[in-house]
């Protein structure tokens, strides 16, 4: 187990799948991030006009720091958005403030996989944080010719699945919440007919980074199943 090829014809098209996404998002963002919006509007007074539209002017909006690391926290029903979306008022910043006040719409009206993600994220945060622990010990002590091996590594695997249905689980939470985003920015026409591919550009391309860690997860949770199904037969 130093060395397996086999783990590497899992995990390879998923990684060769997250460079293609990494790279799309980034080509999108960089192109109509520079690609002004003709209302003017920036990321925060696009969110703000959003949300009170939806009688949801209780939500806060703060700008936070990092790159793109904007988010809707529904514990505290704050929309955070990253400095570059804050301010800007380029198609890239309207198209990405739209997506996250979708998610405090999904928020408003129960959508049903974003409360199931919520529910999840503390079991999906430690299965994705121990299970590979969890595992390596267990392989340590099953080729130390410890009986007990076999059974840590099948719970770090069953804790890493839980991670991986997270993943899975946040895909429709995604997609949908850009759909309410372009829809949202056409119906009040914040944005022009013209510069609604730009935002379907970016929000296509970020949804399909999620998609990307998505397969990853899957695949490598293929593999260990296989995986220790081989050892189960050696035993």
């Amino acid at each position: 187990m130093i060395f397996d090829p086999m783990y590497f014809i899992f995990l390879i098209p998923g990684l060769l799948l997250a460079v293609w996404a990494s790279f799309k998002v980034k080509t999108a963002y960089n192109r109509f991030s520079r690609i002004g919006s003709t209302s003017g509007l920036s990321g925060a007074q696009v969110a703000r006009l959003i949300l009170d539209r939806n009688g949801l002017s209780n939500v806060e909006i703060e700008m936070t720091g990092g790159h793109l690391s904007d988010h809707y926290d529904p514990r505290k029903r704050v929309l955070r958005l990253s400095e570059q979306v804050y301010r800007s008022a380029s198609i890239a910043a309207l198209g990405i403030a739209a997506h996250e006040t979708g998610h405090a719409l999904q928020h408003k009206t129960g959508y049903a996989p974003l409360q199931l993600r919520n529910l999840m994220v503390p079991v999906a945060s430690f299965g994705s944080n121990f299970a590979w622990i969890l595992i390596m010990i267990g392989l340590f002590l099953a080729y130390a010719g410890s009986a007990l091996g076999l059974g840590i590594a099948k719970l770090g695997i069953l804790l890493f699945a839980v991670a991986v249905l997270f993943s899975i689980i946040t895909l429709p939470v995604e997609f949908n919440a850009s759909s309410r985003a372009k829809a949202v920015l056409a119906e009040t026409g914040i944005i022009s007919v013209n510069e609604r591919q730009g935002v379907s550009a970016v929000l296509n391309a970020a949804a399909m980074t999620y998609v990307a860690a998505a397969v990853t997860a899957i695949l490598q949770l293929l593999y260990w199943v296989f995986r220790m199904g081989l050892l189960g037969g050696d035993d």
